[in-house]
């Protein structure tokens, strides 16, 4: 189908209407340029805003105690609300979508190696915290908490990177020991990786029974993270997070409704609100992106009517001379394909070309804190699709105007002017 001849044809028509087939390739051009521009300015925004979630699993749920406002069953308002073992009880075993549970205690000390120091905050927290906020050991950096760490109240501690570029500088810190406040010595058992690049001061992890025993008097803790399993709506995460508000109002005697007695936040929830904006973002994007495009095709449909009516005569005396309907058919509809495919090709190189080139230059600049922008690139599969896209395009522009050669009549079209 793609013989020589009529390549060489295709290529002397063009070369007779440049100006024309250079504004109607620019259109084309211009219209996936405009695609690929807003995709990747699409795409940077969700990659932004999906980093910043980036430390926590995206299906969890942190559970803080407060101060009831209203008064409830007989009690009083303005009470307290602390958590303890019966409220890990109930998450852990008696809610079925939860998978892994970490209690949280937190406290501020002053850590020392030798002569070195700083004022860090130390986490005490159990070993699923490792999976509910993204906590990474490297092979070689020792080891994160583990469940007799938990059951021993082990005096160990993960540092933070900057905590070991601190206190032992250029040394190997596993199986050392630093010294926090009140002369508590703990073995260093691993070092985890900090890609939290907003966090210029990240916490050490100890055993939250260590933590609890050594700074909460033996009893409770501030916080609750854990993960659920199968909410995959926003109605689903409503109905759970109420069913929570339930249990905990029941344990604790409080009023549910009472939202200043239990504070929760639901990166699940908070996450599918994203999606569904970003979804919204990108067929909006897709829409003003297919319009620019389609306008381009236009043109080439038109430019090509216009070559129809032009070699009207050359089309008869080739039907005359015995050229088959389909031999005019390809020859159109091969001249839309290779105009609207070279101009979209154009398009796609630059846009693409531009925004690698954003991407790149805003992963080299310092940056000091949380960013909605990020790598604004395309996606393969858009690149590939834009690419089918364009092939159907450029036949469908050629359709109409090669329909319309095929029935031009050898002896109407000796007459054409």
């Amino acid at each position: 189908m793609f013989d020589f001849d009529s390549l060489r044809e295709i290529f002397s028509t063009i070369n007779k209407n440049k100006l024309r087939t250079f504004l109607t390739s620019f259109a084309v051009a211009w219209g996936i340029f405009m695609l690929i521009i807003l995709l990747a300015a699409g795409n940077g925004l969700k990659n932004g805003v999906t980093s910043n979630f980036a430390r926590r699993a995206q299906n969890s749920v942190t559970l803080w105690p407060g101060w009831t406002s209203m008064a409830y069953g007989g009690l009083p308002s303005n009470r307290q609300i602390k958590f303890d073992h019966k409220d890990y009880d109930l998450i852990r075993n008696k809610i079925p979508e939860v998978e892994y549970v970490s209690v949280r205690l937190s406290q501020r000390a002053t850590v020392s190696y030798n002569k070195e120091y700083g004022s860090w905050s130390l986490e005490g927290v159990s070993q699923d915290a490792a999976i509910i906020n993204n906590i990474k050991v490297s092979n070689g950096n020792g080891r994160f908490l583990n469940k007799m760490d938990i059951d021993h109240r082990r005096k160990v501690i993960v540092l933070s990177p900057d905590m070991k570029k601190v206190l032992f500088k250029d040394e190997d810190p596993i199986d050392k020991y630093v010294i926090a406040d009140n002369n508590i010595a703990y073995q260093v058992i691993g070092v985890y990786n900090n890609d939290d690049i907003y966090n210029n001061n990240p916490p050490a992890y100890i055993p939250f029974s260590t933590a609890q025993m050594l700074y909460n008097k033996g009893y409770g803790f501030r916080r609750m993270d854990f993960t659920v399993l199968g909410l995959n709506t926003k109605q689903a995460n409503e109905k759970f997070v109420e069913s929570i508000r339930q249990k905990m109002g029941k344990l604790h005697s409080f009023d549910p409704a009472d939202r200043s007695a239990l504070y929760i936040r639901n990166t699940a929830e908070d996450m599918l609100e994203a999606q569904g904006i970003f979804s919204a973002i990108t067929f909006f994007i897709i829409i003003v992106g297919a319009a620019s495009l389609m306008a381009g095709i236009v043109g080439v449909g038109n430019i090509m009517l216009i070559t129809v009516k032009e070699r009207t005569r050359e089309i008869g005396i080739r039907k005359a001379i015995g050229a088959s309907p389909f031999s005019v058919l390809k020859l159109i509809i091969l001249e839309a394909i290779m105009i609207t495919t070279a101009a979209g090709y154009i398009g796609m190189v630059i846009g693409i070309g531009i925004t690698e080139a954003i991407s790149a230059a805003m992963a080299n600049m310092p940056s000091d804190g949380p960013s909605v922008f990020k790598d604004p690139t395309v996606d393969l599969p858009i690149v590939i699709w834009s690419t089918v896209a364009l092939i159907i395009a450029g036949t469908v522009a050629g359709l109409i105007p090669a329909l319309k050669a095929t029935r031009i009549s050898p002896i109407e079209a000796m007459r054409a002017e």
